[in-house]
């Protein structure tokens, strides 16, 4: 399942270094996770790093982008070819 960066965000840009796929860009007033992008950092973290580092608990798992480790996994190694 995806990240998604809910209304707590205070676009202060804690997550946005973080996100090893570049999934996370800056809106207008917060945030923004593309789901097409976010691994929820399988294949390299073992936590989803912007959930980590933000101090507003922004990012939240978005129930409408439901995807199994497997399926994350697949599009972390479509996203990074030739990575471990």
């Amino acid at each position: 399942m995806a990240y998604k960066i809910n209304e707590e965000c205070m676009a202060c840009g804690s997550c946005e270094p973080e996100c090893p796929n570049n999934a996370i860009t800056g809106g207008s007033s917060r945030f923004l996770i593309n789901p097409d992008k976010c691994t929820e950092c399988v294949g390299i973290y073992k936590t989803s790093r912007c959930a980590e580092v933000c101090p507003f608990g922004a990012p939240v798992l978005d129930p409408v982008h439901k995807e199994s480790q497997a399926k994350l996994l697949a599009k972390w190694k479509k996203l990074h070819p030739g990575e471990p």
